[in-house]
């Protein structure tokens, strides 16, 4: 009986487990397009930069700078104008690494980096996309290779909660924009859901 009775609760444990963090969503009507309005208008931006990544800590200055052919330069560097990265991303979607520390330079780091910026830029494919709902937000979903991009607003889509860049079943990055001044967001924060990977960025002031 003793066995059975474990035998269940691993059960349930394993089950609970696996269940999906968004199964509770229902489908609805709206405007996947809506969530458009929140896309950073960025100029000639800068951000000051904290970085963490598992056991090392970058600060500096983050730079997003308009291209005249409309594509967006990202370049982090420290105060003394070490720098880190300076990243591409074209008006098509696509992505160029003009440079990145030889000791970042890494296939993953520079994967996850292109993934976490293009979350920021809020250029999905809406292509495909639909609107769920739990009780408190609206969720523009968004497929993805290895799972979804939510989108997540109130029920008016008036404002961005945060996006959550997901696999099947859980949030594995969470991006939260605010304080939004002529189109662009005063502090953007990106969290790592299963390891510390986080950036930091609050808008310099011209």
């Amino acid at each position: 009986m003793r066995f059975l009775l474990l035998n269940s609760i691993l059960l349930v444990g394993l089950l609970s487990g696996c269940s999906s963090a968004y199964k509770n969503l229902q489908q609805t009507n709206g405007d996947v397009h809506c969530i458009t309005k929140f896309r950073p208008q960025f100029k000639n931006t800068l951000y000051s930069t904290q970085v963490d990544v598992l056991k090392h800590h970058l600060s500096g200055l983050l730079f997003f700078k308009q291209m005249p052919d409309s594509s967006l330069r990202v370049v982090f560097a420290n105060e003394m104008g070490f720098k880190f990265f300076d990243f591409e991303f074209t008006k098509d979607g696509g992505f160029f690494k003009h440079y990145m520390l030889p000791k970042m330079d890494k296939k993953a780091v520079v994967k996850t980096l292109r993934s976490d910026f293009e979350l920021v830029l809020l250029q999905p494919d809406l292509s495909k996309a639909q609107i769920k709902r739990d009780k408190d937000y609206h969720y523009t979903v968004v497929p993805t290779e290895k799972g979804n991009n939510y989108y997540i607003t109130d029920t008016t889509c008036q404002e961005l909660v945060r996006i959550e860049k997901s696999s099947s079943r859980k949030p594995v990055v969470k991006v939260w924009m605010q304080d939004y001044t002529a189109g662009v967001p005063d502090t953007i924060n990106i969290r790592h859901q299963g390891f510390k990977f986080n950036i930091s960025l609050q808008r310099v002031q011209k």
